[in-house]
């Protein structure tokens, strides 16, 4: 498929990792970025691979960074998520490639100096234009304001204007749902809620790995308000997660999966704004994600509150970067 780049601050930039040869067997993630023309790993093999659709009917992925920390500056956390872009890609760069489809990297969207609602926009229109040009879009952030300009644009796609049931699924400690009166990284949900009420919608947001001592009971109360399905992260055993996602999964059309990094304890991810004390295993995350891909109702993904300031030998990347992966096979 020939793709029509959409408008963004930074186009893409060359791919380079480990080389084990020029073959499709042998390639990495650095290797496949871009080259529409080279034939998937099962595809060189002859064989689907157990369990997956046939490559023909495989959603082409495009990657779009959004290189912003304004809301994280806003929400009084630790400044440095807009360097993740980068470092997602580099994790990403040397894994091995398994996909069945093909990737393209689209480039970034930056806020530029503190005009978050701005970038929000263009990240949403990039979105949007990926979307209803037939690709499976992930986004590269960002702090988790990311997760209302992918909403902006996953809203405005043909998928949810057509009456598709759109629903939002949050890997995350927190609600983000805090009324403030300038959007920051602890606000997008209730931005989305109230922009889901204005189009005559309804909103439905479920979030996985709660953390208690995290949220206020305003936050609570919010989330009951607006009927906001949770699991706390200390209820999160396997089995009822995946009845969790599984009944979330049958109400819904179409889904948004945003994964906030602190969702994950902090000896796995040391490197976000706020880490997690308590967390959810990454054995579970990882599950939920291979769940939702093989749902079909994947329309959309973002990582999000990624800080590679704060991360200790890319650790929190790479976790980052097999999640994508996983979602994306």
């Amino acid at each position: 498929m020939s793709l029509q780049l959409p408008a963004v601050d930074v186009p893409p930039q060359p791919w380079t990792g480990r080389f084990d040869g020029d073959g499709p067997r042998h390639r990495r993630w650095w290797q496949a970025v871009n080259q529409e023309s080279q034939p998937g790993p099962a595809e060189a093999a002859g064989s689907q691979g157990a369990g997956r659709p046939a490559p023909s009917v495989r959603r082409p992925a495009a990657l779009l960074g959004f290189a912003s920390d304004e809301g994280v500056r806003r929400n009084q956390g630790r400044t440095g998520a807009a360097a993740a872009p980068a470092a997602l890609r580099k994790a990403l760069a040397s894994l091995a490639f398994h996909l069945d489809r093909t990737v393209a990297d689209i480039g970034d969207v930056v806020v530029s100096g503190q005009d978050l609602e701005a970038g929000q926009e263009r990240l949403g229109e990039a979105l949007a234009a990926l979307l209803d040009a037939g690709h499976q879009t992930v986004v590269l952030g960002g702090g988790h304001e990311t997760a209302y300009a992918s909403y902006l644009g996953v809203s405005a796609s043909r998928a949810v204007q057509t009456g598709r049931r759109l629903g939002v699924l949050n890997l995350d400690a927190h609600f983000d749902l805090r009324d403030e009166p300038l959007p920051s990284s602890g606000t997008p949900f209730l931005q989305m809620a109230r922009a889901e009420a204005d189009a005559g919608r309804e909103f439905r947001y479920a979030v996985v790995g709660i953390s208690e001592p995290n949220n206020t009971q305003v936050l609570f109360g919010t989330a009951g308000k607006l009927g906001v399905r949770y699991l706390l992260d200390e209820d999160c055993e396997a089995d009822r997660v995946q009845d969790f996602v599984a009944a979330f999964l049958a109400d819904i059309d179409v889904l948004y999966l945003t994964i906030d990094l602190d969702v994950l304890p902090a000896a796995v991810a040391p490197g976000v704004s706020a880490p997690a004390a308590y967390g959810v295993p990454l054995p579970v995350i990882s599950a939920v994600c291979r769940q939702v891909a093989r749902s079909g109702k994947l329309l959309h993904l973002d990582v999000a509150e990624l800080n590679p300031a704060c991360d200790i030998d890319g650790r929190t990347a790479r976790t980052a970067a097999r999640l994508v992966d996983t979602l994306l096979r």
